[in-house]
């Protein structure tokens, strides 16, 4: 097992600190395309690296609903607590070697959860105007943009556990996200069991969230798409990332 490996089974173990938020991810995608690994590092702030398998480097577009979100001592409430949510990332480690992702935008459509998210945590959240279903469908359109990003899937696998050294598992086992908060790179840290993924037909997909954030695919259907019924999420404060 080569050290890339053990880090991310490492990166299961949680925390021991108290958790500060808990969340369920539910009816996930996940659409992967192969990109330039320059072009990729060229946009990442300093201190981050892009984390390659095999030397490929991959964009992912990533959607699901968001439900029961609340802080960890308090109960969900039911407008402010559910909402749908599309990020644009990619892989990075940190200077320790680290591993993680690194988000280019994350829409959402729920203007508070953007401005906590923005503020507390430094992460790049747009609203949307976001809609899911009927059955496994969503769709975004950014808050300033014309058009309409479209997702339908099915599944065509049953859900396992990505193997430990496959592509799967190098982009699915991640539980740190890194962003720039107050001028440092900070590190935030989720706990969650390992994802159970199903490959899926994707029979509407949209590369309009990549080209939203400056990534052009050339209209290219995506290399890899996978789904996952949901996850029940454990978030944890910022630590300092290495830089």
């Amino acid at each position: 097992m080569n050290d890339a490996t053990e880090r991310l089974l490492r990166a299961r173990i949680r925390p021991t600190r108290r958790p500060v938020m808990r969340q369920r991810w539910d009816n996930l995608f996940f659409l992967h395309w192969e990109y330039s690994a320059a072009a990729i590092q060229a946009r990442l702030p300093v201190g981050l690296t892009v984390d390659t398998f095999e030397g490929k480097a991959y964009l992912g577009v990533v959607g699901f609903r968001m439900n029961a979100v609340r802080p960890a001592f308090l109960p969900a409430l039911p407008w402010l607590s559910s909402f749908n949510e599309l990020n644009v990332r990619t892989y990075v480690r940190d200077a320790a070697g680290e591993p993680g992702v690194w988000f280019f935008s994350l829409d959402c459509d729920r203007a508070p959860a953007v401005v906590i998210a923005r503020a507390g945590f430094g992460l790049p959240y747009e609203h949307a105007a976001m809609s899911f279903g009927p059955g496994l469908a969503q769709s975004c359109r950014r808050q300033g943009e014309r058009e309409t990003a479209q997702y339908a899937w099915t599944a065509t696998s049953s859900p396992q556990i990505a193997p430990p050294g496959s592509l799967e598992f190098h982009l699915a086992e991640r539980y740190s996200f890194f962003s720039v908060h107050r001028r440092r790179l900070v590190r935030g840290q989720v706990h969650h069991a390992p994802y159970q993924l199903s490959e899926i037909v994707a029979t509407a997909w949209s590369d309009l969230p990549l080209r939203w954030d400056g990534f052009d695919v050339g209209g290219r259907a995506p290399d890899l798409t996978h789904g996952c019924q949901g996850v029940a999420i454990e978030a944890f404060s910022l630590v300092p990332a290495h830089a």
